[in-house]
């Protein structure tokens, strides 16, 4: 399956734009030597299966960032628990502090060494809520029938993007 949450920058999933983000976060880094920002998007559920019956699901979604600015021997760090323009505004003015009364020029980027390691799979939305109730009654069923003696089964699923 195709994960429409992939096609979008992180930014744009949470409403930021992209051109507006990049304009703060030069100017907090104009002068410094170095910075960076690192931007977090995760989900997860879970589901416990216990004598015969869903006992729980949950489901859970966060987003932050982090923002550094390096001025000689100084640096500044700022972060968020949301992503907003709001929010990388008030993090660039921060960090930018470790600017004050330094003058000097921006690094030279660092060299790309990521490698995409993960397709675009969505493991939250693919199968759907009931089948995933499902699997979990045939875990169930499945161990009752190996054995009379069984007497309880707890299984439980859980995933996380």
């Amino acid at each position: 399956m195709n994960a429409p949450f992939l096609a979008q920058s992180i930014l744009e999933v949470s409403g930021v734009d992209p051109g507006e983000a990049a304009n703060l976060l030069g100017d907090a880094l104009k002068g410094a030597d170095d910075g960076e920002i690192f931007l977090e998007r995760s989900q997860s559920e879970s589901f416990v299966f216990d004598d015969g019956r869903l006992k729980a699901a949950t489901y859970d979604s966060t987003e932050g960032f982090g923002l550094r600015v390096v001025a000689g021997e100084t640096a500044g760090y700022a972060h968020a628990t949301e992503i907003s323009r709001d929010a990388i505004a008030r993090a660039a003015t921060s960090a930018a502090l470790a600017k004050r009364g330094y003058s000097g020029t921006a690094a030279e980027a660092p060299r790309a060494t990521n490698a995409r390691l993960y397709g675009d799979d969505d493991p939250l939305a693919s199968p759907g809520f009931a089948d995933k109730v499902a699997l979990l009654q045939d875990i169930d069923a499945f161990a009752r029938a190996r054995d009379p003696r069984v007497a309880q089964v707890m299984a439980s699923l859980a995933g996380e993007r």
